[in-house]
Protein backbone atom coordinates (compact mmCIF):
# COMPACT_ATOMS: atom_id res chain seq x y z
CA UNK A 1 0.00 0.00 0.00
CA UNK A 2 1.33 3.46 -1.00
CA UNK A 3 2.43 6.27 1.91
CA UNK A 4 1.04 9.11 0.80
CA UNK A 5 3.10 12.14 2.32
CA UNK A 6 0.25 15.14 2.86
CA UNK A 7 2.74 17.64 4.28
CA UNK A 8 6.23 18.75 3.16
CA UNK A 9 7.95 21.02 5.24
CA UNK A 10 10.95 22.78 3.50
CA UNK A 11 14.40 24.30 5.27
CA UNK A 12 16.05 27.66 4.40
CA UNK A 13 19.31 25.12 3.80
CA UNK A 14 16.60 23.23 1.35
CA UNK A 15 15.51 26.15 -0.48
CA UNK A 16 18.75 27.91 -0.59
CA UNK A 17 20.53 24.77 -2.44
CA UNK A 18 17.01 24.19 -4.65
CA UNK A 19 18.29 27.62 -6.06
CA UNK A 20 21.66 26.46 -6.82
CA UNK A 21 20.42 23.77 -8.68
CA UNK A 22 20.80 23.37 -12.76
CA UNK A 23 17.22 24.21 -13.88
CA UNK A 24 16.93 20.98 -15.35
CA UNK A 25 17.86 18.71 -11.56
CA UNK A 26 14.93 21.11 -9.97
CA UNK A 27 12.70 20.80 -12.68
CA UNK A 28 13.69 16.78 -11.86
CA UNK A 29 13.67 17.35 -8.72
CA UNK A 30 10.16 18.71 -8.70
CA UNK A 31 8.71 15.98 -11.02
CA UNK A 32 10.30 13.09 -8.31
CA UNK A 33 8.29 15.27 -5.17
CA UNK A 34 4.88 14.87 -6.84
CA UNK A 35 5.56 10.80 -7.01
CA UNK A 36 7.46 11.05 -3.72
CA UNK A 37 3.99 12.43 -2.45
CA UNK A 38 1.92 10.10 -4.06
CA UNK A 39 4.40 7.27 -2.39
CA UNK A 40 7.24 7.32 0.28
CA UNK A 41 8.24 4.57 -0.99
CA UNK A 42 8.03 4.43 -4.73
CA UNK A 43 10.54 2.18 -6.17
CA UNK A 44 11.51 4.44 -8.66
CA UNK A 45 12.90 6.97 -5.66
CA UNK A 46 15.24 4.69 -4.11
CA UNK A 47 13.80 5.75 -0.56
CA UNK A 48 16.33 4.84 1.68
CA UNK A 49 16.71 5.07 5.81
CA UNK A 50 20.40 6.31 6.26
CA UNK A 51 22.96 5.29 9.27
CA UNK A 52 25.47 6.77 11.31
CA UNK A 53 25.65 9.96 12.24
CA UNK A 54 22.18 10.72 9.42
CA UNK A 55 20.46 7.63 12.19
CA UNK A 56 17.17 9.26 12.43
CA UNK A 57 16.98 10.96 8.35
CA UNK A 58 16.17 9.32 4.84
CA UNK A 59 16.91 10.11 1.83
CA UNK A 60 15.55 9.45 -2.38
CA UNK A 61 17.26 10.01 -5.20
CA UNK A 62 16.26 13.20 -8.19
CA UNK A 63 18.59 11.26 -10.08
CA UNK A 64 22.10 9.52 -10.19
CA UNK A 65 23.80 12.39 -8.89
CA UNK A 66 21.47 14.10 -6.33
CA UNK A 67 19.49 13.44 -3.67
CA UNK A 68 16.61 15.28 -1.15
CA UNK A 69 17.57 14.65 2.55
CA UNK A 70 14.85 14.32 4.47
CA UNK A 71 12.88 13.11 7.81
CA UNK A 72 9.88 11.88 8.49
CA UNK A 73 7.86 14.02 11.05
CA UNK A 74 4.89 11.70 11.44
CA UNK A 75 3.50 9.12 8.77
CA UNK A 76 2.30 11.07 6.28
CA UNK A 77 4.24 14.28 6.80
CA UNK A 78 8.16 15.00 6.74
CA UNK A 79 10.28 18.01 6.47
CA UNK A 80 13.48 18.33 3.43
CA UNK A 81 16.67 19.70 5.10
CA UNK A 82 18.69 19.49 2.03
CA UNK A 83 19.26 18.70 -1.17
CA UNK A 84 22.42 18.15 -3.60
CA UNK A 85 24.87 14.89 -4.45
CA UNK A 86 26.28 12.83 -1.74
CA UNK A 87 27.92 15.82 -0.28
CA UNK A 88 24.78 16.50 1.09
CA UNK A 89 25.91 13.79 4.13
CA UNK A 90 28.46 15.30 5.60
Amino acid sequence: MPQRISKVRITSDFEKSFRKLPTHIQNLAIKKDKWFRLDAFDKRLHTHKLKGELNGYWSYSVDHKYRILFRFLNDDEVIYYDIGTHDIYR
